[in-house]
């Protein structure tokens, strides 16, 4: 699965994409590449069945809490967990995904609120 982060100008000036956007459950490699200005990152929250993206609370240091997360993709040109993924590189995370909802994001610091949210759907 590839996931593009990325910050522009404009309207939405930061956005998180992801395709597909579905996927069957089981083990999925999601490649998180970096085509902003900025680093950025990937992590994958659980979501209920009702819950809507992009309405984690932001705490004091406009971060969402990262509790249940199943994975991430912060490090320059490898898997998981790092500092960020710097401009014009790229990331990784193999997980195995349980049927439901998730929510991938950017937890940098404002970066959830600005835009970097998606939603990735895991269904037989």
């Amino acid at each position: 699965m590839d996931v593009d982060l990325t910050d522009t100008a404009g309207a939405a000036p930061m956005r998180l994409t992801v395709k597909p956007a579905k996927v069957p459950p089981g083990t999925v490699s999601l490649r998180a590449s970096n085509t902003g200005t900025l680093a950025h990152e990937m992590v994958v929250l659980p979501l209920t069945a009702s819950q809507p993206i992009g309405k984690r609370p932001s705490g004091t240091d406009s971060r969402v809490s990262e509790t249940g997360s199943v994975g991430e993709a912060s490090h320059n040109c490898g898997a998981g967990e790092g500092g960020g993924i710097a401009p014009g590189s790229t990331g990784w995370t193999t997980l195995t995904l349980q049927p439901g909802r998730y929510e991938l994001i950017c937890n940098f610091s404002g970066h959830y609120a600005a835009g970097m949210r998606a939603e990735l759907d895991v269904a037989k």
